[in-house]
């Protein structure tokens, strides 16, 4: 499959949406994966594994993500409710890797 994709205002075909579709979802698991890479990070600068479940913070950066889609006229609900996921799957990361490094 090749990299280049059309924006999507441009596509004009199933074909080229696909591509796109398919690009951008590469691009999304490079994003997590540099996403989970700052969760390992913070497992090794946080001292106390007590520290790691923070809900104020939880709850900055799924209203962040809220109010971001709310701005591009995306499904806010529906954003909350993935990153409520993508958060507690963070946590629970963090949480392991917490306990990988001090193994």
């Amino acid at each position: 499959m090749s990299d280049s994709f059309k924006l999507p205002e441009d596509c004009r075909t199933m074909p080229e949406v696909r591509t796109g579709v398919d690009s951008t979802d590469r691009e999304l698991v490079e994003l997590l994966d540099r996403r989970f890479g700052y969760m390992r990070a913070a497992a090794r600068i946080k001292q106390d594994r007590n520290v790691v479940r923070d809900e104020a913070r939880k709850a900055e950066v799924i209203e962040n993500a809220k109010a971001d889609a709310v701005e591009r006229g995306l499904p806010a609900e529906k954003i909350e409710q993935i990153w409520e996921l993508l958060v507690e799957t963070s946590i629970g990361y963090e949480l392991a890797e917490w306990d990988r490094i001090r193994a």
